[in-house]
């Protein structure tokens, strides 16, 4: 966790990138307009952080290791109802856009080739209450809106998706009990338990759902993001 600036008047933001370089470029251009609390590499180090430092919005990155920006939002947002999010993301998915709006209410959704002048009008319209999709994300028939959100639905226990994301992401048994605080044994029924309640087969099935859940996500060819 780093700490930023010394703050200035009006909301607080709190950035969630585990891209550093992006993160730290990302810190230095909205300093230039609101007050950035911190900066954090992954969803779990996010909720510990928001929970201390109360910011009044967070910028998200998706694709976060440990706990995805999605899956955290989601937690954050159960506990502090009127927190705001601007996700930042790399994939061009309608659906996990329409699952955030869905979710979450007026939210921002920016992809991270966007530019900053972007971003701001995603913010702005966040602080007014309003949502903000970038045009490449927009549905054009929102009533179609549920249904993609669904791609993303919450079947899964927060514990499942915990262990089956950082299964996904390559981690050992005893890694993840490490990561999560319990013994290897209650990883492996919850391995055993997700592959009998979806039929899954293998290891590779594992890693497959977990992408199809929105818990994982594959890099795009260029994934240097611009913010100017």
């Amino acid at each position: 966790m780093e700490r930023a600036a010394p703050e200035r008047p009006g909301p607080r933001f709190l950035i969630a990138d585990d891209h550093a370089i992006f993160a730290e470029t990302f810190k230095s251009f909205l300093q230039s307009h609101y007050s950035v609390v911190g900066v954090v590499g992954d969803g779990k180090t996010l909720i510990d952080e928001v929970s201390r430092l109360r910011p009044d919005i967070v910028i998200v990155d998706i694709g976060m290791p440990v706990l995805n920006g999605l899956e955290a939002a989601r937690r954050l947002h159960h506990t502090f109802p009127k927190m705001k999010f601007v996700f930042l993301t790399m994939y061009d998915d309608p659906n996990l856009a329409a699952a955030a709006v869905q979710e979450f209410g007026p939210v921002g959704f920016v992809l991270k080739h966007s530019g900053g002048v972007e971003v701001l009008k995603a913010i702005e319209s966040v602080l007014r209450g309003c949502s903000y999709v970038t045009a490449k994300l927009k549905s054009e028939d929102w009533v179609e809106a549920g249904a993609r959100a669904r791609q993303f639905s919450r079947a899964l226990t927060p514990r499942q998706r915990d262990v089956l994301q950082l299964y996904a992401e390559g981690h050992s048994m005893k890694q993840i009990a490490g990561l999560l605080s319990v013994s290897q044994k209650t990883i492996e029924f919850h391995k055993h338990h997700i592959m009998e309640s979806y039929s899954l087969s293998s290891n590779a099935d594992l890693v497959l759902f977990a992408l199809k859940q929105g818990l994982i996500f594959i890099e795009p060819a260029t994934s240097a993001g611009k913010i100017l």
